[in-house]
């Protein structure tokens, strides 16, 4: 018999990108998921495949020292019944010099680049054909891979989305920002794989490393490290979290992961300037999806920053309701890690399910800026000893805030309150554009006995109290209307739970504050007021925050931290209500012209008025949006906004995708900062 000789072979890039759900990628390269079968066809010259007298092997390879022990190499034959455990070649179907072999990864293989090589030999004679490269992914679908996820609908949102949103504000007014994820635009999956290969575990034992990339908690690990740069490793983003941004970008100004990634690569993996918590999460979601992994940004609001692991926040504020002195504890008005599903046989019980991951650079953990995977449920039991990070993430939704209130001579006033830390835990709906409110994950409901257990097993006494166990309660509300440009109301409410009358004074204080904590100066304050309550009775105390006074303070977080003092005459206690107020952002409105079908030419109107009593200077929209746009288009403002004025221009926009899409946009100028908006569009598909 004459040699086999290969002479064309087909990767079947279509039918195996749409199979293993890849073909959004639009790669000029097969890409599959682990354990699932694919199709690769080989066109032999000469002769066909015979069975009885040919021997076909297949070598598959990842990694710059593949070996068999690490499981970076595997050597097979084709056989009639594949094993699940081992890589595997059945064949499909032959005709004449064509044959048709399905090839199969274990659902427990490493994942990344791989070269795929075929051994033909003819009685003693061989020889062997390289045959190419595809990229092996984890598999939400396989019921064996560890990230496996049953719903079909979570798979859709957590795994093959490529935009959502990200909740922000304050737990009062919770508001979401869009952002485009884009895990499978082009060139993003051979970025992602780059930053495997220059993690510095990969840089110090490429072998182990590569060997360790089946596992999802070794990867969430390299990821959430990999995101920021605080440890010279590289890393995607540098952070910073006050003025000025101008050597880089505005973190409020992004609205995708994207250009942050083909950035980072462009400039040979020097870190992108700059990102505060949500761009770091949902850079870790893109990557994370882009990979395999479900993964889902969530934002915990009201989080502490507890340095000193007591699970204590103090605060001292003096009587004008003022800072006293600064606390390297800090409450942020929200935080965003990542949530990613995977499995936790590296743990003892049931720990399966979504682990938190955590990307922002805040603590080390081993050595490295990195936080997770920390099992959710874990964290809800309080099972503090257990990988990775557990006490960390309590904190952050449980600690204790007590304020100190400072008199003039020196005395320290302890205010006792009910809790605020680890509020209206939220994540986006799956499917839908609505708040999943997923805190139960998180705790026991207050006050439970459950929590009880928590605590102590947490080794922790909790400080704060019910609200109905208070004899006077103390809360701020503010008026409809809180917008940038306007001036607007907030007011004490004082209530009496007792029998008895109630003589005490109320003061109120105002200052512009950062959704991390820190707070600038004053713009408002009261005098002090004597108020009788009667039994069972509620009072209010009004105070105007003018927009004259917070103007020029006012950071591009919009924030106002209202501050109310309040002391019980005939207890002489002290208590303290705090409440961040969002001054809010003009709507950018979004109009959609002609018919939205695949393909065809569309036309956006996008528009903003200027709210404010001055001009709006250097004006910038951003627009981006998968299958919508070709990357992102910018249309910067000849001209000044006048006050009342309305920005307003037209984007023609090439849908390549259809089914539903979002437009997301961006407004910048020298006032406004960061105005989001978004409209989903649905693509009709291009008729045949």
């Amino acid at each position: 018999f004459a040699d086999l000789v290969l002479d064309t072979w087909d990767l079947q890039l279509e039918r195996n990108g749409q199979e293993h759900r890849t073909a959004d990628m639009g790669c000029k390269q097969l890409v599959v998921r682990r354990g699932q079968p694919f199709t690769i066809t080989l066109h032999f010259s000469g002769r066909g495949y015979d069975e009885g007298v040919d021997k076909i092997a297949f070598n598959v390879e990842t990694g710059p020292c593949p070996n068999e022990t690490s499981g970076t190499r595997s050597h097979f034959a084709m056989s009639d019944c594949p094993e699940e455990s081992c890589w595997s070649a059945v064949i499909q179907q032959q005709d004449g010099e064509s044959l048709s072999v399905s090839l199969c990864s274990p659902p427990n293989a490493c994942i990344g680049r791989y070269t795929l090589t075929m051994e033909a030999s003819t009685g003693y004679q061989g020889s062997s054909f390289h045959i190419g490269e595809f990229v092996l992914l984890f598999n939400a679908w396989h019921p064996e891979d560890t990230v496996f996820l049953r719903d079909e609908n979570e798979r859709r949102e957590y795994v093959l989305s490529q935009e959502g949103l990200i909740f922000q504000g304050t737990h009062n007014y919770i508001f979401s920002i869009p952002w485009n994820f884009g895990q499978f635009e082009d060139d993003i999956l051979s970025i992602c794989l780059n930053m495997l290969d220059i993690n510095p575990k990969h840089l110090r034992d490429q072998n182990r490393d590569c060997s360790r990339r089946n596992n999802p908690v070794y990867i969430g690990r390299v990821v959430s490290a990999m995101v920021n740069c605080n440890d010279e490793d590289r890393g995607v983003l540098a952070g910073r979290w006050q003025d000025p941004y101008d050597d880089g970008t505005n973190p409020m100004s992004w609205i995708g992961s994207v250009n942050i990634l083909k950035r980072w690569k462009n400039f040979g993996c020097q870190p992108v300037k700059y990102g505060q918590c949500w761009v770091f999460a949902a850079v870790a979601c893109t990557v994370m999806r882009c990979l395999g992994i479900p993964t889902r940004v969530v934002t915990n609001y009201n989080s502490a920053h507890d340095t000193n692991a007591n699970l204590t926040i103090d605060r001292y504020l003096n009587e004008k309701g003022g800072q006293e002195r600064q606390s390297w504890d800090k409450i942020w008005n929200f935080h965003c890690w990542v949530e990613s599903w995977m499995a936790r046989p590296d743990l003892e019980g049931d720990y399966d399910g979504w682990q938190v991951l955590d990307p922002t650079p805040q603590e080390k953990s081993e050595g490295v800026y990195c936080c997770g995977p920390a099992p959710v449920k874990a964290i809800k039991e309080g099972d503090m000893q257990l990988k990775y990070d557990i006490p960390f993430i309590f904190a952050e939704v449980n600690a204790d805030v007590v304020y100190w209130v400072v008199q003039p001579d020196g005395m320290q006033k302890q205010s006792i309150q009910s809790s605020i830390v680890g509020k209206n835990i939220s994540t986006k709906s799956v499917g839908k554009d609505s708040r999943e409110d997923i805190t139960h994950n998180y705790k026991y409901p207050e006050g439970s006995q459950e929590e009880r257990n928590v605590f102590e097993k947490a080794e922790h006494e909790k400080k704060s109290i019910p609200e109905e166990d208070e004899a006077l309660h103390l809360r701020i509300k503010v008026s409809e209307g809180a917008n940038k440009g306007c001036d607007f109301d907030v007011f004490a409410v004082i209530s009496n739970n007792t029998d008895v009358e109630h003589v005490c004074t109320v003061r109120l204080c105002a200052r512009t504050t950062s959704y991390n904590g820190f707070n600038g100066p004053q713009c408002g304050l009261t005098d002090p007021i004597d108020i009788d309550l009667e039994p069972r009775s509620e009072k209010r105390v009004p105070m105007r925050i003018l927009y004259e006074h917070y103007k020029d303070s006012l950071t591009q977080d919009n924030l106002i931290k209202v501050v109310a003092l309040l002391t019980d005459h005939q207890t002489g206690d002290v208590m303290v209500a705090v409440r961040d107020v969002y001054v809010e952002n003009p709507p950018i409105k979004i109009r959609i012209l002609g018919e939205p079908m695949q393909n065809r030419k569309l036309v956006a109107e996008i528009s903003l008025v200027n709210p404010l009593e001055v001009p709006l200077n250097n004006c910038v929209f951003v627009v981006e949006g998968t299958g919508l746009t070709k990357g992102q288009q910018i249309k910067e403002l000849e001209e000044p906004v006048e006050p009342q004025a309305e920005a307003k221009f037209r984007l023609d926009l090439m849908p390549h995708h259809s089914g539903l899409q979002k437009l997301m946009v961006d407004f910048e100028s020298d006032q406004l900062r960061g105005v989001k908006g978004y409209r989903n569009v649905i693509i009709a598909p291009q008729p045949m």
